[in-house]
């Protein structure tokens, strides 16, 4: 007993009524008198919140002369002026439904309180009253019962790999033997349920992080729940892609990096070798071709760093860029090989078709072959390019096939008789690709003239002969057929003797004859007409002229180179 209840008993009993000394005496734990006394065992007790307390007690009393009145329960302070009753327990409303008298009035005292609180931390005494008077005792220093919840101590973070201890800890020593049980996430771990109040993990994993509490076996009350928080590196990041399906331009994709790791990690997005954005989730809006390609994810942490797959972005798209290439690219000649190639950017790739003008070559492929080539290929050639999100046509290329002169022949105008002094055209038609360009013309074997026209004025009988023409381009030559240009040499007589003439034309030629005798006469009126509008008395230029000098009907002895015998009759 300490000195400061003594000193307080004593005033207690200094200011009181006389009473026995045997009452005082009673009121000092361990001291009795007379076989009077109350003994507690244990006299601490620690228990856990919510359980139940045995309060072991037993009492003594002079069995002769006294008889037990009323035994009851009553917590501290105790020491109050002399004739003021302490308070029974089981009339307190906080202890009436929890406190149970398990004792008699004879020896035993002891009581069951129940579903203890932390409120219920004090100090407990038994008192009875006898039928005597003054026959009351108080057993002192009573039962201390200390009420305690359960924490969990852990470490705040731990990494992977450590080794980790969990303490179950209580205010006080708890007074029953205690099996402690504990909890994960609210599950209990079977494989842990030991005498012992700490929790041993020994290279402690991810799959350990949790939420932890711990309980005493046999008892309700299960402590606050404490978080274990294990750091680790990320794992290997997965991508997933929004829609998952075909992706064509202009729509809008999602790629979501999925990473497990312990601070979460921060995310990065690689495309080739380029960073192209952070954050777990990576948009594209109005996706293009030029979004292609493989992306992988990289995770970190301050434990580490992981990459994920490659996943590909196919973004499918119309023909677009169509054009046509020609191989090869210079000169092509007639009887050479040509290919042409339609080159179309789309995905998938398209279908092609091919055209000359607006006709349909009823061919497909991106190359289209000629070999051996004509001139009748020369044209306009485009191809179209088709898949299933649109289509494009190219621009027309012109293939231009060079040949050298073929067809090659010469005429000549005027296409009748020719006589001596008329004008006469050698024309020369040449088919050639570039156009031939050098034209020459041989009589026998010299060369008399070039151009594709050649024309002689006042053509005399020198000029009859074989003509060719010769056509020349880059690519060859050739000539002409041969023709035969007839000149006639004519004389007329005058007017006085045009009959005659007649005549005589009849007798040296027949029908030779005749015609000698036309062209003269045709001749000589043109001749009339032309002085006729010279004479014209209106026009002054003329008047210089000697008129007379055109009436003259002389002309000279008519003659003809053409003398043919007469045919045999």
């Amino acid at each position: 007993m300490s000195f400061n209840t003594i000193y307080v008993m004593l005033m207690w009993v200094r200011m009181a009524p006389p009473l026995p000394l045997i009452f005082f005496l009673l009121m000092i734990h361990g001291v009795s008198s007379a076989g009077w006394g109350v003994s507690y065992s244990p006299s601490h007790i620690c228990a856990l919140k919510d359980s139940t307390v045995i309060m072991r007690c037993t009492y003594t009393y002079p069995t002769t002369g006294y008889q037990i009145k009323k035994v009851f329960w009553t917590k501290g302070p105790i020491l109050r002026w002399w004739g003021v009753e302490h308070p029974d327990l089981s009339n307190d409303p906080e202890y009436s439904q929890r406190l149970q008298y398990l004792g008699d009035k004879q020896q035993n005292c002891t009581i069951r309180l129940s579903h203890v609180t932390l409120k219920d931390s004090h100090m407990y005494y038994f008192r009875f009253t006898t039928d005597r008077p003054g026959g009351k005792l108080t057993g002192v220093p009573g039962v201390t019962l200390t009420v305690t919840d359960l924490q969990v101590e852990s470490p705040e973070r731990v990494t992977e790999g450590d080794s980790v201890t969990l303490r179950c800890k209580s205010s006080c020593a708890l007074t029953d033997r205690a099996t402690f049980i504990w909890y994960r996430n609210s599950q209990p771990l079977t494989e842990r349920r030991d005498r012992n109040n700490e929790l041993l993990l020994q290279s402690v994993r991810r799959e350990d992080s949790g939420r932890y509490s711990c309980a005493v076996d046999g008892h309700t009350h299960i402590s606050p729940a404490v978080q274990l928080n294990v750091m680790y590196p990320p794992v290997k990041p997965v991508i997933s892609i929004s829609p998952s399906g075909e992706i064509v331009e202009g729509d809008s994709v999602t790629l979501t990096c999925i990473s497990d790791s312990n601070p979460p990690a921060e995310i990065s997005w690689i495309k080739g070798g380029t960073t192209v954005g952070s954050g777990r989730i990576f948009n594209i809006s109005k996706i293009s071709s030029d979004d292609s390609g493989e992306y992988k994810c990289k995770s970190i942490n301050e434990h580490g760093e992981k990459y994920s797959d490659a996943v590909t972005l196919n973004i499918m798209y119309p023909p677009r860029n169509v054009s046509v290439s020609i191989s090869p690219s210079g000169v092509i000649v007639e009887g050479d090989s040509v290919t042409l190639n339609c080159i179309s950017d789309s995905n998938p790739p398209a279908e092609i078709s091919w055209f000359k003008g607006r006709i349909n070559i009823l061919q497909s492929g991106e190359t289209y072959s000629i070999t051996n080539i004509k001139s009748e290929s020369s044209g306009d050639y485009h191809c179209s390019a088709t898949n299933n999100h649109g289509s494009q046509t190219s621009a027309a290329v012109n293939v231009n096939i060079m040949y050298p002169p073929r067809s090659v022949s010469a005429s000549i105008s005027p296409s009748g008789v020719i006589v001596e002094g008329d004008s006469v055209t050698l024309n020369c038609i040449s088919d050639s690709n570039p156009p031939a360009l050098n034209i020459s013309w041989i009589k026998g074997g010299t060369i008399v003239g070039s151009g594709r026209i050649f024309s002689i004025s006042k053509i005399s009988s020198d000029d009859s002969g074989e003509y060719k023409c010769k056509s020349i381009n880059e690519h060859g030559e050739k000539y002409s057929d041969a023709v035969t240009l007839n000149v006639m040499s004519v004389r007329c007589f005058s007017s006085v003797t045009v009959g005659v003439a007649a005549g005589v034309g009849v007798l040296l030629g027949g029908a030779s004859g005749a015609f000698v005798m036309y062209i003269c006469l045709t001749k000589r009126m043109n001749r009339r007409s032309a002085m006729k509008e010279i004479s014209d008395p209106n026009e002054d230029t003329y008047t210089a002229l000697e008129l007379k000098s055109t009436t003259s009907d002389l002309y000279d002895t008519l003659t003809t180179v053409d003398r043919r015998p007469p045919e045999d009759s």
